[in-house]
């Protein structure tokens, strides 16, 4: 069997994660995929040449979310009791929004075709969204009679507000792209045979910039959903020393003052 996921990186340090299920439209809940981005995260954390990740699916959609059939008794969600439910829970797909939350290079969801329940969090784990014109969103939990276990419930209010999260996820009523920009849960729509070379394009940005300072970046705009203003500003000076101390900040001056491009080397 093929990967689940799969990890490619080119020369501008650009990782691309495709879930690799389309026969099943990419379902997270699936053990394989599960381990599949785990590991891609953990390699993605610890590849020193990698500045920025896409996160897409393969096939004709994003992501699915759960499967089905895994939700009956005995099944990977559905442990069959209570007690075994939530330790499926805990062991499997609730790993996910903590392995996002502690990686420190930005991952763009490039979001294809559908991402409902499970999959549209896992967009939300992502750091930023674009969207191909026939990509479309659901909070759809309540429609199996069921609710967000993978974290959801924190992250959408984070970013769409509580108004539009509450609305998703208490009809789970589905949303076209052009809804979802307008919302702010993708910051762009383009064509859907432009969404690749779109999410390139910012990941090209991203990966201009030095990497320590990315990543220290992400770092704080994440501690700041938990944190107070006084432990984030604690927290940036920290961050901000080890800053002025980079090559990359030192090149970066000389440059400015010498009025020519940067060439940042990561350190």
């Amino acid at each position: 069997m093929d990967k689940a996921v799969l990890y490619d990186i080119d020369d501008e340090g650009i990782v691309t994660l495709t879930l690799n299920r389309p026969d099943m439209r990419n379902p997270i809940s699936d053990p394989a995929v599960i381990e599949g981005l785990l590991g891609a995260l953990d390699r993605l954390e610890n590849d020193g040449a990698a500045r920025v990740a896409i996160l897409t699916g393969a096939g004709k959609g994003f992501s699915s979310g759960g499967n089905i059939n895994e939700m009956k008794p005995g099944g990977n969600v559905n442990g069959g009791t209570p007690i075994r439910t939530r330790i499926n829970y805990k062991r499997g797909i609730q790993r996910l929004p903590l392995a996002f939350a502690a990686l420190e290079v930005p991952v763009i969801a490039a979001v294809n075709g559908a991402a409902v329940g499970a999959g549209c969090d896992l967009t939300c784990m992502c750091d930023l969204r674009i969207a191909g014109e026939s990509a479309r969103f659901a909070e759809n939990f309540v429609k199996i009679g069921l609710i967000a276990g993978d974290g959801g419930s924190w992250l959408l209010p984070r970013i769409v507000g509580w108004s539009k999260a509450a609305e998703m996820a208490l009809t789970g009523d589905m949303i076209d792209a052009a809804e979802a920009l307008a919302c702010g849960l993708v910051s762009k729509v383009v064509p859907d045979h432009e969404l690749m070379d779109s999410a390139r394009a910012l990941a090209r940005r991203i990966a201009a910039n030095p990497s320590h300072a990315v990543r220290m970046t992400k770092r704080l705009l994440w501690e700041s959903h938990r944190s107070d203003l006084a432990t984030v500003l604690e927290i940036a000076a920290a961050m901000q020393a080890a800053a002025h101390g980079t090559q990359d900040h030192a090149e970066a001056v000389e440059a400015f003052l010498q009025k020519r491009p940067p060439n940042f080397k990561g350190a």
